[in-house]
């Protein structure tokens, strides 16, 4: 009886070798997680709204303030526009270009280097009369709306935006090619 039980044992077979595919669950993880890092890196290096950036700060305010234009007076909302619009200039340009122009020459420099062309010097003409000017209740909030979706534009630019000439300026003699 012995004998018959021994016919059917077999000899112990190596082990397949394992193959390198496909990859164990654990290594398809670590490539999404790798492949996620990496769009995340990608994303944050490219967004111009980093945390703790002027943009990012720029942003929070103008939409702080479009919040609040319907619950504090036109004046008060021009005022707090003018001074972020100046601060938005300012970073993007540098504060030579523009921290000493005032009234028509600041929204004349507005509308020369306003990346979407937004007409400055005639929509803007609220910005330097209203914080001087009393109360006025026919002043609406559509108005300073509309500065504020063009001072959005102003943040998401390129920053190359500044560094064309104004229009009409003259050529300096480094532009001029010189005659041959």
């Amino acid at each position: 009886m012995i004998r018959n039980v021994e016919s059917y044992l077999a000899d112990i077979r190596d082990l397949d070798p394992i193959g390198w595919w496909p990859p164990a669950v654990g290594w398809w993880l670590a490539a999404m997680a790798g492949i996620a890092l990496a769009g995340l890196l990608w994303w944050w290096i490219r967004t111009p709204f980093r945390f703790g950036s002027w943009r990012w700060d720029a942003r929070r305010r103008l939409r702080s303030l479009s919040r609040r234009l319907r619950g504090q007076p036109v004046k008060q909302s021009a005022q707090e526009l003018s001074e972020l619009l100046r601060r938005i200039a300012i970073a993007r340009c540098g504060r030579p270009a523009c921290a000493g122009l005032t009234g028509r020459a600041w929204l004349q420099w507005l509308s020369e280097h306003d990346p979407k062309g937004f007409d400055w010097v005639e929509a803007g003409q609220i910005l330097i009369r209203l914080p001087y000017a009393p109360e006025d209740p026919n002043v609406g909030t559509s108005h300073l709306r509309r500065l504020v979706r063009a001072a959005e534009a102003w943040i998401v630019a390129e920053p190359g935006a500044c560094a064309r000439p104004a229009v009409g300026a003259a050529k300096t003699g480094e532009d001029v090619p010189e005659a041959a």
